[in-house]
This record gives C-alpha cells, structure tokens and sequence, in this order.
C-alpha cells in the first residue's frame, strides 16, 4: 500500500487536480490558441458573459477562443447570433486602442441578413477581438503569425 505524506500528497493532488488546460487561456486545445485558415469567416455567438465560438467547427462552443491569423491575409469576424443585449465586435491592440477603424455598431441581436461582421486583413499590431461595452468578459486573444 502507497502512502503520500506532507509534500507529497500536496504535489500530487495539484498535480492531478488542476483545471488548468496547459494554455492558460480557456480555450482548451492545449496549443496556445487556435489556427484561422486564409479568407476563413469568424462568427460568434454575442453573450455578456464572453464570446462563444460558431465557427468554424474548431472553435465552436469555445469561449473567447484565441484566434492565430496570418500576417497580410483577410479574415471576416463578428456575430450573427446574441443575447439580446447591446454588443459590438471591436479590434484592438496591446494598448487597448482600436485598430485601422475595425468595429461595428453597438446594436442588439441581429436581425437575419444584419450579421455585425467586419473584413480585416492581419496585422502585427492586432491582440484583441472586443466587445467594447463588455470588454472585460468579452475579449479574445488575437495572435497573428
């Protein structure tokens, strides 16, 4: 019979019990993020509590999946589905500052056909996808490669 005394048993219940998803980002693909194919289309689901991924099927019901984008190319990304509060889609740098005017209106949910989607192409200054009134719960990581 295994006994874990002291130290021991403190390492490994942390060891074996930790949430941590080894990307310290709530994603949970365990890579650091997740890998946008050129002229790829981002849609997410507008909720208070944070972005949650549509798609692609990568990303879908993650929340505030981090998005790896390729320098130079075109991406389009918003959201055709919310909650019923006012949302916008924003893209900021590390400074907290818009990006090249890269957001929509603040609106509620979207009618059909009035998805809140905006065309960016990559770029290094790029780190965050904002929800400007909810920008504490509803921002993603960019990382742009």
């Amino acid at each position: 019979m295994l006994k874990l005394t002291g130290a021991a048993a403190a390492t490994a219940l942390v060891a074996g019990c930790s949430d941590d998803d080894d990307n310290g980002n709530g994603n949970g693909n365990g890579n650091g993020g997740f890998n946008m194919e050129a002229g790829e289309t981002i849609e997410l689901n507008g909720l208070i509590g944070g972005w949650e991924g549509i798609s692609p099927d990568e990303i879908a019901g993650e929340e505030n999946p981090t998005l790896i984008l390729e320098d130079g190319e075109d991406y389009e990304i918003g959201w055709p589905e919310g909650d019923g509060n006012d949302h916008n889609i924003e893209i900021w740098d590390e400074n907290d500052e818009l990006v090249e005017d890269y957001q929509t209106d603040t609106t509620t949910d979207t009618e059909p056909g009035d998805d809140q989607m905006i065309d960016i192409t990559a770029t290094e200054e790029m780190a965050y996808y904002v929800c400007e009134p909810h920008d504490n719960a509803m921002r993603g990581e960019i990382q742009v490669e």
